[in-house]
């Protein structure tokens, strides 16, 4: 019994964390100003480049996901209730979600960039 409590313990804390990408200090962050992007990405070298490059791709490609969720939701609503509240919730989502996955992609497109000036193949990097 005991044991069970501690996986259980274990397996919330493994969530939390997984839940809460945006609390490290390098995650992928639509947030921060573009200028301090481009500042950051002049000092870093290739291999951080790199990995934050693969962050905010992480990041863009969950947005994604969660837009074709929400996208499915909306087609499964009948057409008599296309204008209702639950469309107009979902489609006010996806507005938000593409504002936020444009400000993704414009900040990686800073890491893609610079690594770019860096002569480093970012074909893997782009969406």
């Amino acid at each position: 019994m005991f044991g069970k409590k501690i996986f259980a313990f274990g397996f919330l804390v493994l969530l939390l964390g997984i839940g809460m990408p945006g609390c490290s200090k390098d995650s992928a962050d639509e947030n921060k100003p573009v200028s301090d992007v481009k500042a950051e990405a002049d000092k870093m070298d290739v291999a951080t480049l790199k990995s934050m490059a693969a962050e905010y791709k992480d990041a863009i490609l969950a947005k994604q996901g969660e837009i074709d969720k929400i996208a499915a939701k909306i087609k499964e609503i009948p057409i008599t209730e296309a204008l209702g509240e639950e469309a107009k919730g979902l489609k006010s989502e996806i507005e938000e979600l593409n504002t936020s996955l444009k400000a993704l992609k414009e900040r990686l497109g800073v890491y893609v960039d610079k690594l770019k000036e860096k002569g480093e193949d970012t074909s893997s990097m782009e969406i």
